[in-house]
């Protein structure tokens, strides 16, 4: 034995280890971390002798189920030499499973006869899951608007998994799931990994004001996740204007008055309120309204109106257009009504009268003059 040490100090210059001659070190020997986390470790051994030692490494101690690999300049090692006075660099990668009971665990770096004590604290019971959250779950808009959630599916298992995506909305509601900018129906989420998925959901046409639960779900075979997501819907304001029979054109007689019925109806999911009646007219006409104003209508509710119309007297027979709205805050509508302006009947007459004086006087001065 003596021998064989004698001579692996002179042929190899490498003498028998004493331990207060090598350090093994690293700066992190007690850290806490979730269930599936990967931990690098960055392990120097040092060298404080004079001359070259030979070391064995290994990691003792390891629990039950826990992944690691020892590895120095790209290799995995088992043994290593140190020069005097310098030190050699090895890295540790520790992979906690996913499965695994909250609490603290120890194990240890050798090299030769020197130990390193590690330890790693779990911080939460560990599961075989999936997760499916949001950071905001609750949106709120109008009818027709289109409401996008941003949501987390995190794979806290052991293993890659292919999840379906799917939704159980109420009918007429249409769910889209979208993940790296594309329309998906599966997200595929390595193990211990997270992968944003968006979640567009857009209401039915029509749809009455309220609160709605959107229950979305990502699941494979083996695991499964559920996420409800609210959407707070405020309502559409739409509003019609037009007549009982639907008709958009009158006649009327220049400097004269008529009278039209309207109907205001709320075609939206809110109510209206403060609905306020105006007009667009030619020049020198006047257009009034009985009620100007209207309180309140509630959402599929009608209620009329009368458009009091009165011509120019120097309106010309024709078409004229008198456009009517209705508006509120929220959302207008506006109607065209084609006005045909026809001439009164005293018109005519002192027409007709005046051309058949024209002519009489035609007659008159071709009797007189016409001879000469």
């Amino acid at each position: 034995m003596l021998l064989c040490s004698l001579l692996g100090t002179v042929v190899f210059g490498v003498r028998p280890v004493q331990a207060r001659d090598v350090t093994v070190y690293t700066p992190y020997t007690g850290i806490s971390v979730p269930p599936g986390e990967a931990i690098d470790y960055n392990v120097d051994v040092i060298n404080d002798g004079s001359t070259v030692v030979a070391l064995d490494v290994a990691v003792s101690g390891m629990p039950k189920g826990w992944e690691y690999e020892l590895k120095s300049g790209g290799w995995k090692v088992g043994r290593i030499s140190v020069l005097p006075g310098e030190k050699k660099n090895m890295t540790l990668k520790v992979e906690v499973p996913m499965q695994v009971n909250k609490g603290t665990y120890r194990f240890s770096v050798t090299a030769g006869d020197y130990s390193l004590p590690l330890s790693v604290t779990v911080s939460e019971q560990g599961t075989y899951k999936t997760e499916f959250t949001s950071t905001q779950s609750n949106m709120e808009g109008q009818a027709g608007a289109t409401f996008t959630y941003s949501a987390g599916l995190r794979n806290r298992t052991a293993e890659k998994q292919l999840y379906a995506v799917t939704s159980d909305a109420p009918r007429g509601w249409n769910v889209l799931f979208r993940a790296n900018g594309k329309q998906v129906t599966s997200v595929e989420v390595e193990p211990n990994a997270t992968v944003n998925v968006s979640v567009e959901i857009k209401p039915p046409t029509g749809v009455k004001a309220g609160a709605f639960k959107i229950p979305i779900k990502a699941s494979t075979g083996a695991t499964s996740a559920q996420l409800e997501l609210e959407a707070v819907v405020t309502g559409a304001f739409n509003i019609e204007l037009t007549t009982p029979e639907g008709l958009l054109s009158t006649d009327i007689t220049a400097g004269r008055t008529r009278r039209i019925d309207l109907v205001i109806r709320n075609t939206g999911s809110s109510e209206l309120r403060d609905i306020e009646l105006t007009a667009n007219k030619p020049l020198k006409w006047e257009v009034s309204f009985e009620p100007q104003k209207i309180a309140s209508l509630i959402a599929g509710a009608t209620t009329q109106a009368t458009a009091v119309i009165q011509a120019s007297d120097r309106a010309i027979p024709g078409d004229y257009v008198v456009q009517m709205t209705a508006k509120v805050p929220e959302t207008a509508t506006s109607a065209d009504f084609r006005i045909t302006v026809k001439t009164s009947i005293l018109s005519g007459w002192l027409g007709i009268l005046t051309i058949g004086a024209v002519m009489a006087a035609v007659v008159y001065l071709f009797r007189k003059y016409g001879r000469r």
